[in-house]
């Protein structure tokens, strides 16, 4: 006859997964599939969490999103195992080149790919990336589990040093009153991660006094289109990114205010807008002009065949039927990525601005490092949730992310003035970077991992 305490155990073991993410969105069942693809965690207990409903897409939609990722190299390779096969079916757009330019002068610089063979990167609806996901980890069901509809309200974390009959696992309770417990909580939840804010890990953060503008656009007429193109204004960046040879998605950061103002504007004013801020030159200045013109004859003398021609971009007719949208733009960064049993990945760990396009990436950054420390334990037979290998994942990531996030926030700050002395540094830095290949070079090889 089993004892009392024997039956509960066993319950308990009916509800103890190895590993559980907390949140379905790209980065998280990303994750999913990642660990589910894994040789040295087949036989594991995965589970994946979402409190929304299944995204499945029968048929890719006419109108495009307006949410949008630049996807690497380095992240499509990520997803290359089942998902990226399902992206490129679906709908994605590669890009060989992209142009940065100065609204307050005539400094630019520009990133290709030799003899434009290979992509920069790649432009994909989060919501397609989110569907071929989804798609994949029905090929893994044998591996990974998912429940959707699941709110989660209460996590219980393990105590560091036991006391007797105590839980050694992390317990996720959910609205409808299951407790689930777990070896490793992967925090997946976005900025505003109840999973961080739970274990006490505090966070770095700001708003900017920026919103974000976003639209689909319709080209004045079809092109190869495979530029991203992206000029600074004295009140934010604005940015267009390929979606076809017809279509584009914009991205303007922007004051509040200017934000409510473009979404309040008539088609035609929007467009007309958008022209003018790609192709206005009312805030050059004399002097600024003057002092770049005699820097960039100086650099050509020392270095001739360097630099790049400028481009101009397409111009635009019009925008996708209720296609505008803004969001508030911040910064944050967790002090730590893990505690006991928890590590944090993708919005949960870090949230960008998106003039650098690296947020998505940055994400799939933590999924492929996670997982190559997760499978390396599980091959040595060591428990999923020790601290010694997250303390690796969070050593590495953290090398990895506050560099780009420093730099992203100094270029923020840095092109967020029409200051004379500040545009004339910034022109001069652009020009120099630009004829230097090996240093941009650099920059493609660290943007693209």
């Amino acid at each position: 006859v089993r004892t009392t305490c024997e039956v509960k155990l066993e319950v308990l073991a009916s509800y103890l997964y190895d590993v559980i993410i907390s949140g379905g969105g790209m980065v998280g069942t990303a994750m999913a599939c990642s660990l589910g693809l894994d040789p040295n965690l087949e036989g594991k207990k995965i589970l994946l969490l979402e409190a929304g409903n299944k995204k499945v897409m029968d048929k890719v939609p006419d109108a495009y999103s307006t949410r949008v990722s630049s996807i690497s190299p380095g992240s499509a390779t990520l997803l290359s195992v089942g998902a990226w096969d399902h992206i490129m079916n679906m709908r994605c757009k590669p890009y060989q080149k992209m142009q940065v330019w100065d609204a307050c002068s005539d400094a630019l610089i520009t990133f290709d790919k030799e003899n434009l063979q290979d992509e920069m990167a790649y432009i994909v609806e989060n919501n397609i990336i989110v569907a071929a996901l989804t798609k994949q980890l029905e090929n893994l069901s044998d591996q990974v589990r998912v429940q959707y509809k699941s709110k989660v309200v209460k996590y219980t974390w393990p105590k560091s040093h036991q006391v007797a009959d105590a839980i050694p696992w992390v317990q996720v309770t959910l609205a409808n009153g299951q407790t689930l417990q777990t070896k490793l909580l992967i925090g997946a939840d976005g900025p505003n991660s109840m999973v961080r804010q739970e274990a006490g890990i505090p966070t770095v953060k700001w708003n900017y006094d920026q919103s974000a503008v976003v639209a689909v656009l319709h080209l004045s007429e079809p092109t190869e289109n495979n530029v991203a193109w992206q000029r600074f204004l004295p009140t934010g960046p604005i940015a267009m990114l390929p979606l076809s040879d017809t279509e584009s998605s914009l991205v303007w950061s922007t004051s509040h205010r200017h934000a409510e103002e473009l979404l309040q504007l008539d088609e035609e004013s929007f467009v007309d807008s958008i022209n003018t801020a790609f192709w206005s030159n009312e805030n050059h200045s004399e002097l600024v002009e003057t002092a770049g013109s005699l820097f960039r004859t100086a650099l050509s003398v020392l270095m001739p065949s360097a630099g790049s021609a400028r481009q101009l971009p397409p111009s635009v007719a019009g925008i996708g039927p209720k296609s505008r949208v803004m969001f508030p733009l911040g910064m944050g960064h967790a002090s730590e990525y893990i505690r006991h049993r928890v590590a944090l990945i993708g919005d949960a760990a870090h949230r960008v601005h998106p003039l650098a396009g690296q947020g998505a990436n940055l994400g799939f950054g933590d999924v492929a490092c996670l997982t190559q420390l997760l499978s390396q334990a599980a091959f040595n037979g060591k428990d999923l949730g020790a601290m010694q290998h997250l303390l690796e994942y969070e050593t590495e990531r953290q090398r990895h992310n506050l560099p780009m996030m420093a730099a992203i926030d100094l270029m923020k700050r840095l092109y967020s003035t029409n200051a004379v002395p500040m545009v004339v540094l910034r022109t001069f830095g652009l020009q120099a970077t630009n004829t230097l290949p090996a240093m941009k070079a650099q920059i493609m090889a660290f943007a693209s991992k």
